[in-house]
């Protein structure tokens, strides 16, 4: 294809050439209004002057057409798998490939749109986006999109000057009913009421009769469910209690109508951790030592932890005849501690204390109670743990997992964790807190007294001087018992020998006690990222274990555990579905939900043009429903309307490529001036005959 045209090459400036016309038109127009009569044989010879200034030259371009583009976008994401909508949409882009690969110069660009990583929904513009980036623009003829027209980025402006078309999968006769959650918050406080916002809703060609209630039915923790009628396309309120910390599951469901698209979003899971609003925790020091502020700053530090604390500072060796009730200088409330509020305590620690008629016996056997009830008791013990005085002397021997052998070991030695100890939650891992001792190899300072004591059946973590219990642990009743058997603890916080991690220790043992989820030494838990599923298996004792799996349509997988750590036994499985999974190991049970409360494919799935509707507009396209059939494809000039009634259009950009370039002169200089002369010297003889 050959082009041919004028282009101006001037000898001089343009703006000398535009004052030159500009002189020459004012000349031409004062002879006229003096009547000269060659006039206008000097006009057209200061033309021809002028022309040759801008000397004029005939280009010639060889040119090749370039093929026009049409992008035709498939739309495979989740949504588009419900109805026959997937046949729907193989169809035509079948049909519209074949449409546009008859038309001549016409090439195809073929992108498929998945779901986006994340549950980001349908990113069709974005895909388009990318497609544009990658071709001329030039030459885009046009874009075809095949969608439900649930497209979640449908707000991105592509800036492509050629036509897009939808054409619409689904059926104008599609209903679904689909449960909403709202506002449903990641963490709530144990036996606090939290309200969650819910709502079922119809979307859609509700078929005539369907009721307007529904069932609704909840369950906590893969539970018995409940089950209640609600108004449909109302918003409801529902308050939660959750009954214990750590992950509390909530699944909600409703039935599936009639004639529903799906029944993705009629179920919804949602995960809530529970956590205590404050802890509280009564701290009964006796006499003072070196350590006594070693549990008071640990638990001052902590924001969650209201403490209480009384010290008893009368040594019991001093007899001056003062009153017991006449020691403090308030009154010892025990009487409201011990009987009347117990029940309202996390945790009770005694350190160093012994008995001195302060506590009386039956206050001690409401202590024994409120463990077996489910509280929690700690002692530190010193040297009074072994003298007749001693709390292992009164009814709290019941329920403590070691008896004293009257003995006190004041030497040095260096605290270990025992073989239990190293799968044990508590002291698992401590060893990697260990400081650099003053041989630079890491290593714990050394306490200098340990309280001789015979284990009655707990679990011993921690060993001291001749591997003798040194923290032992056990479970009493309903609640929880642990026994320190030093007052040394304070020693690695003050550096001894490189010190140890005091902190770190006591903090686990609090936690483990008010019985923290993250701390059970026998548990079984699991963590949901997208549909990959962590599954951690917890224990104290060593065999092969694996974990049943039932999915959200019944279907039991055993999966075997694999030792990670000592104590911990992991796999990581990926979810096929979408849903609540109940895990079970032995007696232990669990349940995790996999994916969103509400997907964001499912969120809504009946087809609808409204959401390209402003950007099908802007670009002069329009929407088609594929069940009216397949359009005709048409070519539109460029700025026309580019759909109607059974038909859509794309526009030929007519784009090339030159090949090949020739200039030349249009009028040699020498004709030019010598027809300005000839003009000139025609027009003075015809002023000279008037």
């Amino acid at each position: 294809m050959t082009a041919a045209g004028v282009i101006f090459d001037p000898l001089i400036a343009w703006p000398l050439i535009w004052a030159a016309v500009a002189a020459a038109v004012l000349a031409v127009t004062l002879a006229l209004w003096r009547g000269l009569s060659g006039w206008a044989l000097r006009g057209l010879a200061a033309f021809v002057l002028l022309a040759a200034l801008a000397n004029p030259s005939l280009q010639r371009e060889d040119r090749a057409p370039l093929s026009d583009i049409v992008l035709l976008v498939k739309d495979a994401s989740a949504s588009q798998s419900l109805s026959d909508r997937a046949a729907q949409t193989d169809a035509a882009v079948a049909a519209m490939a074949a449409k546009i690969k008859a038309l001549p110069n016409t090439e195809l660009r073929t992108i498929t749109v998945g779901d986006a990583p994340g549950d980001g929904g349908t990113l069709v513009m974005g895909a388009l986006q990318d497609a544009l980036a990658e071709e001329p623009r030039a030459r885009v003829a046009g874009a075809i999109v095949v969608t439900d027209g649930q497209v979640h980025d449908a707000g991105r402006a592509l800036g492509m000057d050629a036509p897009l078309n939808v054409l619409l999968t689904g059926h104008h006769t599609d209903w679904d009913r689909r449960l909403i959650v709202k506002n449903a918050p990641a963490f709530a406080i144990i036996g606090e009421p939290v309200t969650l916002g819910l709502r079922i809703e119809d979307q859609g060609l509700v078929p005539a009769g369907t009721p307007k209630m529904a069932h609704l039915s909840i369950s906590v923790d893969g539970g018995a469910p409940q089950n209640f009628d609600v108004p449909v396309g109302r918003d409801l309120s529902l308050p939660v209690t959750l009954a214990h910390a750590g992950l509390n599951v909530l699944q909600f469901l409703t039935p599936v109508g009639a004639g529903e698209l799906t029944d993705r979003n009629n179920a919804a899971v949602v995960q809530i951790n529970g956590v205590r609003d404050r802890l509280r925790v009564l701290l009964v020091s006796g006499e003072p030592h070196a350590g006594e502020r070693v549990w008071r700053n640990l638990l001052k530090s902590d924001a969650s932890v209201d403490l209480v604390h009384f010290t008893i500072l009368r040594p019991p060796e001093k007899q001056d005849g003062v009153p017991v009730n006449e020691l403090a200088l308030i009154a010892f409330p025990t009487q409201e501690l011990f009987v009347d509020k117990i029940k309202q305590f996390d945790l009770i620690i005694f350190d160093r204390y012994r008995r001195r008629g302060i506590l009386p016996t039956e206050y001690l056997d409401n202590v024994r109670d409120y463990v077996l009830k489910g509280g929690a008791v700690l002692v530190e013990a010193g040297p009074e743990f072994g003298s007749a005085d001693s709390l292992y002397r009164s009814p709290l021997a019941d329920i403590l997992p070691v008896e004293p052998t009257s003995q006190v070991l004041d030497q040095g030695y260096r605290p270990e964790i025992t073989d239990l100890g190293k799968r044990h939650p508590v002291t698992e891992g401590l060893e990697n807190f260990a400081p650099k001792g003053k041989d630079g190899q890491p290593g714990w300072g050394r306490w200098l007294r340990q309280i001789d004591l015979t284990n009655k059946g707990g679990q011993v973590v921690m060993s001291g001087i001749d591997g003798k219990p040194l923290l032992v642990l056990a479970h009493e009743g309903k609640g929880r018992v642990a026994v320190l058997a030093s007052d040394q603890a304070w020693l690695w916080s003050r550096g001894y020998e490189g010190g140890g991690p005091q902190l770190e220790l006591l903090r686990r043992l609090a936690h483990w006690m008010m019985k923290e989820p993250t701390l059970e030494e026998e548990a079984l838990t699991a963590s949901a990222v997208g549909q990959d599923v962590t599954i951690t298996r917890r224990s104290l004792t060593e065999a092969k274990r694996q974990v049943s799996v039932t999915g959200p349509d019944g279907k039991v997988v055993v999966l075997p555990l694999t030792e990670t750590a000592p104590g911990a036994y992991t796999v990581t499985w990926h979810a096929p579905d979408i849903g609540l999974y109940r895990l079970a190991e032995g007696d232990l049970k669990a349940v995790v939900g996999v994916g969103p409360a509400a997907p964001k494919e499912f969120e809504e799935t009946v087809a609808t043009p409204d959401k390209m509707a402003a950007a099908v507009a802007v670009h002069r396209g329009g929407v088609l429903r594929l069940e009216n059939g397949v359009p005709d494809l048409r070519l539109v000039r460029a700025g026309a309307a580019a759909a109607g009634r059974g038909w859509i259009g794309i526009s030929p950009r007519g784009a090339y490529v030159t090949q090949d370039v020739r200039v030349s002169t249009l009028l040699p200089a020498w004709v030019l001036l010598l027809l300005a002369a000839l003009m000139m010297v025609g027009a003075w003889l015809y002023e000279g005959r008037k």
